[in-house]
């Protein structure tokens, strides 16, 4: 598989990042393995996931996730070849959630040891924590730097204002600074990375490496009307896009697949690798056979009329 540059991380990942969102959930230890193992052997090596993944789901307390992927890799001996990128902010539980430097602080080792590793290679702060001053944050991720239990910070879900005045602290502070920006971003969410984060990234040269990149699955075709939503546990997270935008991308979606002889996720996530300022798009799978859908995405590079076709649809 193509790699390309994080920003100026120093990291050299995949142009596809496997999510680690659904082990744990719609994947268990057995299948995440497979996935786990496939994406491996194409030459993947960017792998995200988070320390709350997944709160959400009854029964689990977080942390899931990272001790599937922790378990993995003891079990193939591949750390060297992962690039291992996780999150922290999010609520774990009562008291657990924020970017203060102890909770992260004692975060990092909590995942640390859930990961069975000594290193992260790209740290994210998943979401803003107004509470705290970004002066702190950095300085906790500063200190993680120094001590080589991270390489690398990056950071999710800012606004624009925010992420900019994050990586001015980073600046004048003389330490590091965000290296990444991990936004929700899209065929159909496209309108605010586009406006005001992208210029921002392209600025910096920060990686993106969005999240939600074939909208829930509404990007796939899977869902073409609301009778559809019952196919997934996720099925009701889609039934924003059940609109005349989202239809109208379907079809747009459904004609590029028709000329490359593809599927409407391959040319979603071929529309996402091919965009200016892209680094990697992240993307879940629960069995081989999803897998092998978003890897050939890797391989297809659309013509000018197609992206042309996309670009229409989108706007």
């Amino acid at each position: 598989m193509r790699t390309r540059a994080l920003g100026n991380s120093g990291l050299e990942v995949s142009v596809l990042a496997l999510g680690g969102n659904v082990f744990g959930w719609t994947a268990d230890e057995a299948r995440s393995f497979r996935v786990l193992d496939g994406f491996a052997a194409s030459g993947g090596n960017l792998i995200d996931t988070a320390d709350m993944y997944s709160t959400w789901v009854p029964g689990n307390r977080g942390g899931e996730s990272e001790t599937i992927l922790g378990k993995w890799m003891k079990a193939r001996r591949n750390r060297e070849d992962i690039v291992l990128a996780t999150k922290v902010g999010k609520e774990m539980g009562p008291g657990k959630k924020g970017l203060s430097r102890a909770y992260v602080l004692r975060a990092v080792e909590e995942s640390l040891r859930r990961l069975q590793t000594d290193r992260i290679d790209l740290y994210q702060a998943h979401e803003d924590d107004p509470g705290t001053p970004l002066e702190e944050t950095m300085e906790a991720f500063a200190l993680l730097i120094r001590q080589g239990k991270v390489r690398a910070v990056g950071a999710s879900n800012y606004g624009a204002a925010r992420f900019s005045e994050a990586l001015a602290v980073g600046e004048r502070r003389g330490g590091p600074r965000y290296q990444s920006l991990q936004p929700c971003y899209n065929l159909f969410d496209r309108s605010e990375y586009e406006t005001s984060l992208e210029p921002l990234c392209r600025e910096k040269g920060l990686g993106v490496i969005p999240y939600y990149s074939l909208a829930s699955g509404f990007l796939t075709g899977k869902y073409r009307s609301e009778g559809d939503l019952s196919k997934s546990v996720r099925g009701e997270t889609v039934r924003k896009y059940l609109n005349e935008r989202g239809f109208r991308i379907l079809d747009a979606l459904d004609e590029a697949a028709r000329r490359h002889a593809s599927t409407p996720a391959r040319i979603s996530l071929a529309w996402l690798i091919a965009r200016p300022g892209i680094t990697a798009p992240i993307a879940s799978a629960t069995t081989t056979e999803q897998l092998d859908d978003l890897l050939a995405a890797t391989r297809l590079e659309l013509d000018a009329s197609t992206v042309d076709l996309l670009d229409r649809a989108s706007a």
